[in-house]
């Protein structure tokens, strides 16, 4: 991954580059961005950039033999680390074909698609991760340059995990760089954040993402304002809705909330299944899509038309569904899926949880 190849976001490869430059780069950072932001695109450029041997002034050579064995994550001095089923033989190593395919195929992608993507429910960072991270800093950099290790949804890590790694984040040996990438630094540790140097990864603007759209992914000049628009300046719910993965989200809330409004537990129950069988980041994702279109539903019921960020079946289904809904409800609506959140990631029987919000909303629509 070049800077070249991520767009906009200037402000933040300049500040990287002038690191580098002057010989001032902290040996831990956290780069933070919300899920699908560039954070892990920009850290890899980073990581790419600081071993090239024969730099530019704003980019890596993306020629030289570091540059080609970071572009196929198979670096020797690269050491990655991110959830998987976790255990002493389940660890990131194990999961390194999987994790180069990944990135690949999705760059921007979050931990719901990773998880997707090894077929496994639930991820961590386990605390053999952290002794496997320690035990190979201790061995020499195979080719003499820096030795990075990239720690990828550091939040995944568990208290133990993280306090294994802490005097080592503090006192790496040298020439040892540290780079965690989270999309909630608020489930992080305090120690851990201490230690480190924060880069936030914002999301693009419109006039970022609108010519990346255009240039690189061929949109049509009139098709891409409205993605940007709908995407909130997220690159990875951009490509989303080209490729129109949203739509099994949109599907599968619709047909929710008809069987709510229809009071059908015949298909409430299956649907209840079919939820707890999910790992916990689509459940998450599904309720966050719900929580969207309520929000776009309140819009439509106080007629602010001009704010809906809908477009296609969505934007018919809420317009249907905004004659459905009491308006009064909306907000107790709201917080009924909130809760599920909450309680989803206090490990509560997401199948109990869904019954029971499920049977809120009934009564709420009627």
């Amino acid at each position: 991954m070049l800077f070249s190849e991520i767009p906009g976001l200037l402000e933040t490869k300049q500040l990287l580059i002038n690191s580098v430059k002057s010989n001032h780069v902290a040996h831990g950072l956290l780069f933070d961005g919300k899920s699908g932001s560039a954070a892990l695109p920009m850290a890899l450029a980073f990581a790419t950039y600081i071993n090239c041997q024969k730099p530019s002034e704003t980019d890596a050579c993306g020629e030289c033999p570091s540059c080609q064995k970071i572009s196929k994550l198979a670096h020797p001095d690269f050491i990655y680390a991110y959830p998987t089923a976790g255990g002493k033989k389940v660890l990131s190593e194990n999961f390194i074909k999987e994790w180069r395919e990944f990135i690949r195929q999705t760059p921007y992608g979050g931990i719901s698609e990773w998880l997707e993507f090894i077929e496994i429910k639930q991820g961590n960072i386990p605390v053999e991760e952290s002794r496997q991270i320690v035990q190979n800093l201790s061995l020499k950099s195979y080719e003499g340059g820096y030795k990075i290790v990239l720690i990828w949804m550091v939040e995944a890590m568990g208290q133990s995990a993280a306090n294994a790694l802490l005097k080592i984040l503090e006192e790496p040996p040298e020439k040892t760089i540290f780079i965690l990438i989270t999309n909630n630094i608020h489930r992080l540790l305090t120690t851990i954040i201490s230690r480190t140097q924060r880069i936030a990864i914002r999301d693009l603007s419109d006039e970022e993402l609108i010519p990346y759209l255009i240039n690189i992914k061929g949109v049509t000049a009139e098709r891409a304002p409205k993605i940007a628009y709908l995407s909130e300046g997220n690159i990875n719910k951009a490509l989303d809705i080209l490729d129109k993965k949203d739509q099994n989200e949109k599907d599968w809330f619709a047909n929710w909330m008809r069987y709510c409004y229809a009071f059908d537990l015949s298909k409430l129950i299956p649907l209840a299944d079919e939820f707890d069988a999910l790992t916990k980041e689509s459940q998450r994702s599904l309720l966050d899509y719900g929580l969207k279109i309520i929000r776009e539903i309140y819009l439509k019921c106080i007629s602010a038309d001009n704010l809906i960020k809908l477009e296609g079946e969505e934007l018919q289904f809420v317009q249907k569904f905004s004659k459905v809904f009491k308006f009064e409800n909306i907000g107790q609506i709201t917080e009924q899926i909130s809760d599920a959140q909450m309680l989803i990631e206090r490990n509560v029987r997401a199948k109990i949880v869904f019954l029971d919000i499920s049977m809120q909303i009934c009564r709420l629509i009627k």
